[in-house]
């Protein structure tokens, strides 16, 4: 569980300042941006299980029909996460990526109960309810349907699932998801050639070596994620996630100046104080089980 935990936080921190990484590629399109960060994962991905020999394993996981289903379903949900984060980030949305990551951990919990038959404490139930009353005020108080946020939490949530079913090696499982992906990326790179509209190979060779950096990026917090979540219990591991949004809450505020009104300071509080019942509750549960 503390191995869990240290890895969760890793993970949640990497993701929370990531939009500052994103911003650097303002005038590339997401979809372009999304196949480089796709394709140099990958490359990222096979150096490190050369490095680790594991390729046995890679070959494994090919012949085996239901883990390449699982690979496949946790690849796409990835993917589409990945395109609606960057377009949100470059077009002025930081906050409702935000909001979608506040929501993602309560889908994690009904998750956790419908398909891995988790039982939260009444503790932890109350958590939840405040947090998902936070997530009300905030989403009233936006105005309108946070379709972004909705779908960010979605596909996030989902692929945590995949991630709890796949009895996997990280680094092994994450190189065979980007690969499920790849043919797609390469494509978008031989269109856009085609139809002259390439923007990310014309950058400057300082901005194109951070974009060949998209890997790493990508890669390095998506290993510590999936070593939480083979640790942590998947509504747990939802509730640590609220530090990547509080992140990007404060970025939106300070370095990126959008608009914060103080309803949504006040549901930010409300998280904050579900967080604080949720690892009480959970501290107790521990507690009570060693006792017994």
């Amino acid at each position: 569980m503390n191995s869990g935990l240290i890895n969760a936080i890793i993970a949640y921190v990497m993701w929370g300042i990531l939009p500052l990484y994103w911003k650097l590629f303002n005038n590339v399109p997401a979809g372009e941006i999304l196949s480089h960060r796709v394709v140099w994962s990958f490359v990222f991905m096979g150096i490190l299980v050369a490095i680790q020999r594991r390729w046995s394993d890679v070959k494994r996981i090919w012949t085996s029909r239901s883990t390449l289903l699982s690979l496949t379903a946790s690849g796409l949900l990835i993917a589409i996460n990945w395109l609606i984060f960057i377009w949100a980030v470059n077009n002025g949305h930081v906050v409702e990526t935000s909001l979608g990551y506040y929501l993602n951990p309560l889908l994690n919990v009904l998750l956790a109960v419908v398909f891995l038959h988790e039982k939260p404490n009444r503790g932890q139930w109350l958590a939840i309810a405040i947090a998902a009353l936070a997530v009300l005020i905030i989403t009233i108080d936006y105005g309108r349907f946070p379709w972004i946020s909705i779908s960010l939490a979605a596909s996030f949530g989902l692929y945590g699932l995949a991630k709890k079913k796949i009895k996997q090696d990280e680094s092994v499982g994450l190189l065979s998801e980007t690969a499920v992906v790849l043919p797609v990326a390469l494509g978008y790179w031989i269109y856009l050639g085609i139809v002259g509209k390439t923007t990310a190979w014309t950058l400057p060779a300082p901005i194109f070596f951070e974009l060949l950096l998209s890997g790493v990026v990508t890669a390095l917090p998506l290993l510590f994620f999936a070593r939480a979540a083979a640790r942590m219990s998947l509504s747990t591991l939802g509730f640590v996630q609220y530090i990547g949004p509080t992140i990007m809450l404060v970025l939106s505020i300070f370095v990126f100046k959008e608009t914060v009104s103080p309803v949504l300071l006040v549901g930010f509080a409300f998280i904050w104080v579900a967080l604080i019942v949720y690892a009480i509750a959970s501290m107790r549960a521990t507690k009570l089980a060693k006792s017994v």
